[in-house]
């Protein structure tokens, strides 16, 4: 991991195509810009966090779901 110290307007350049920049800084946050091509996709770790806890839970519905169908379906013979 790349650890750098930036202040207010300053900015860092990635792989020569994304520069990211500091627009403010809090006492507990700071505000980022990015600058990035169109294809490059730019999420927050959160979002993605929760997608995959979303993911997750509904593989985990669907296996409840298809026991409870094949409990029924034996059921009906």
């Amino acid at each position: 991991m790349l650890v750098l110290q930036r202040k207010k307007n300053q900015s860092i350049i990635i792989n020569d195509n994304i520069e990211v920049s500091v627009l403010e800084i809090g006492t507990d946050w700071v505000k980022l810009a990015f600058n990035a091509p169109k294809d490059v996709s730019i999420l927050r770790k959160e979002l993605i966090e929760a997608a995959k806890v979303n993911r997750e839970a509904a593989k985990a519905d669907s296996g409840a779901l298809d026991a409870v169908k094949k409990m029924m379906k034996k059921e009906e013979k």
